[in-house]
């Protein structure tokens, strides 16, 4: 038996390893695309290292003023939406999880309605309309602040709270919102930092919203900028926004160009993952204990 697990271990190991090389090798290959002078790579034979090391690829993307309003926007929408979408999802979770709310069998069929079927782009687009979010920052931020999918999530663990912790409280004097932020909360640390990891990536990776619903270049988020940079043909399309030197012109392409902007792109999301991601696993799983 320990023999066949060791065989088992060796072959997990091995699996797990090629896995990873696979799923790391696009990153490495784009990174390396984008410090490789960009007309040296268009003669192709660039897969793990630059041949010929270069900057101009990301002069270019820090040159083009369209990348500072998307960093600035996606900043912004990312940390407000967030902080605001985690605390509004916990209100709702933390009412549906209690067992003495008025028509919370209703309430919780009507959000669950919502998870499967929407009314569409166009009225949703016409919404947004009536309530002067076109064009406007918080478009980001009010339709994106409340998720079913993550109040199951949230509610399920609230629901694990000793129940005898709410009734101390009670009796103590406490109402529902000093148990909420005094109790509840910091006991939800490992599912809130689930959330907020799913809400932040949901809001990171976000262009369609931008793409929909602003037409204005300085609303406009990272991710739209990037999408731009992906379709534009030619480098020629986004020169009004760039002011680099000629040569830097002549020495990169536009794949390498595509390249630096998608690194630029992933590098905080990579610096944020490994902080919460001991959370990820823990959460969702104290989380979907019970029903």
């Amino acid at each position: 038996m320990l023999k066949s697990m060791k065989k088992f271990d060796y072959f997990n190991y091995i699996f797990l390893i090629l896995f990873s090389c696979i799923t790391l090798y696009p990153f490495i290959y784009v990174l390396a695309g984008s410090f490789n002078q960009g007309t040296d790579y268009m003669n192709g034979g660039v897969y793990l290292f630059p041949r010929v090391f270069s900057l101009d690829n990301y002069k270019m993307v820090f040159n083009d003023k369209r990348l500072y309003y998307g960093i600035q926007n996606t900043v912004a929408r990312t940390v407000l939406g967030t902080a605001a979408g985690l605390l509004f999802t916990a209100l709702v979770s933390y009412g549906m999880s209690r067992k003495d709310l008025i028509l919370k069998k209703q309430i919780y069929w009507f959000n669950l309605f919502t998870l499967f079927f929407n009314g569409g782009l166009i009225p949703f687009f016409l919404v947004l309309k009536i309530y002067g979010l076109i064009n406007s920052f918080w478009v980001y931020i009010l339709p994106n602040l409340y998720s079913v999918f993550n109040m199951i999530i949230f509610a399920n663990y609230f629901r694990e709270i000793p129940e005898e912790i709410h009734e101390s409280a009670v009796v103590d004097g406490a109402n529902e919102f000093t148990i909420f932020f005094r109790i509840y909360l910091p006991l939800s640390k490992p599912v809130m930092a689930t959330i907020a990891l799913w809400i932040g990536v949901f809001h990171w990776n976000s262009f369609f919203d931008s793409m929909i619903f602003t037409t204005e270049p300085k609303l406009q988020t990272l991710q739209l900028f990037l999408v731009k940079l992906i379709k534009e043909a030619s480098l020629g399309q986004g020169q009004a926004n760039i002011r680099v030197p000629a040569h830097v012109l002549n020495t990169v392409s536009i794949t390498t160009v595509r390249y630096a902007g998608i690194i630029v792109s992933s590098v905080p999301i990579l610096l944020v993952y490994p902080f919460v991601q001991k959370y990820l696993v823990k959460g969702v799983m104290l989380g979907s204990v019970k029903g």
